[in-house]
């Protein structure tokens, strides 16, 4: 099979099994420069499926954007699912946040959200993978998280974190729905934790926001839900994080505990693989109004990844339960 009939290969069986697709499905596939092959890959695996396709290229003479193009609304009329194969800039992200809620709030149409997507991730890894198995972990794990009052989070790193989770609950990304959308490629258990219940420090030992893996450790300490300091030996890594967390009221403010599942992710230096990673848990700061419960608003949202994390629920009837050691779930 050539690299091209591979990549539609992968692009469509993510597509039919996280986003249901079917031949009747009318299909809008959104890509730039930067993505223009991961682009084709999505129009030809749909049109070879059955589908009707519209592709839009982004342009490129405004990048970074920071706000969706003139007319781009317009793209959604008749359309039931949306492929947005783009580039992963952060300094996009509020753009990123306009598109997807202006999809959401169609409630009709299905999409897959795969910002930072290369060639490499739809031929090796992340996109070949069983997905019945890995729905089947995600249940379970969420299971091992029903009635959590909090979540006390330690890693070999130092990371020692307790969440209020009360009310929040966990969702996969495994299926889309017109609701919620889903990441190509996708593999991740996550939650909106309670806005001002995060207390203690996280360090980041993996990779964060767009600039792959830290040189050296990074803590945040959290207060009341919000980061209030960030230390580290590389100073370079801490002024870029004090800036992301800057960027306004909201962006200091923990948005989301998430949890890798996907056994092809690989440790890469693009979070949209690396969040999905086996044995990796991944905590977030600044909008998460999408999330189930979340209340927090922000123009950004940024990721911030530690390794081998173990997890124990706190349940509100009283007494815990481990439901991750090293990483591996109990």
């Amino acid at each position: 099979m050539s690299r091209r009939d591979t990549m539609a290969a992968a692009a469509r069986e993510a597509m039919i099994h996280v986003l249901d697709l079917v031949p009747e499905d009318r299909v809008l596939v959104v890509s730039d420069r930067e993505t223009a092959a991961c682009g084709e890959a999505f129009v030809n695996g749909a049109r070879g499926y059955g589908c009707e396709v519209n592709t839009y290229e982004l342009p490129e003479h405004n990048r970074p954007l920071h706000k969706m193009p003139a007319g781009m609304p317009s793209l959604l009329d008749d359309v039931t699912v949306v492929i947005n194969a783009i580039a992963g800039d952060c300094r996009e992200i509020p753009f990123r946040l306009q598109w997807i809620h202006a999809i959401e709030v169609c409630g009709y149409i299905r999409m897959g959200h795969s910002p930072g997507i290369d060639e490499d991730m739809m031929i090796n890894g992340p996109m070949n993978v069983d997905y019945g198995k890995m729905l089947q972990t995600a249940r379970d794990l969420i299971d091992g998280f029903g009635e959590a009052e909090a979540v006390h989070i330690t890693t070999p790193a130092g990371t020692d974190l307790r969440l209020a989770l009360t009310g929040r609950p966990f969702v996969h990304d495994l299926k889309a729905t017109v609701e919620v959308g889903a990441n190509l490629p996708c593999g991740e258990i996550y939650c909106a934790p309670v806005e001002t219940g995060a207390n203690g420090i996280l360090v980041v030992d993996g990779c964060f926001a767009c600039q792959g893996p830290v040189p050296s450790p990074v803590t945040i300490t959290l207060s009341g839900g919000r980061a209030v300091d960030v230390t580290g030996d590389d100073d370079h890594t801490v002024g870029i994080i004090n800036r992301l967390m800057d960027t306004d009221a909201g962006a200091r403010t923990l948005a989301e505990l998430g949890i890798g599942l996907n056994p092809g992710a690989r440790l890469t230096e693009r979070m949209l693989e690396a969040e999905k990673a086996h044995r990796t848990a991944h905590l977030a700061f600044g909008s998460n109004e999408g999330f189930p419960g979340g209340m927090n608003h922000s123009t950004t949202h940024i990721d911030y990844l530690i390794l081998k994390p173990s997890m124990e629920v706190i349940l509100a009837g009283g007494g815990s339960r481990v439901v991750m050691e090293d990483g591996l779930p109990v």
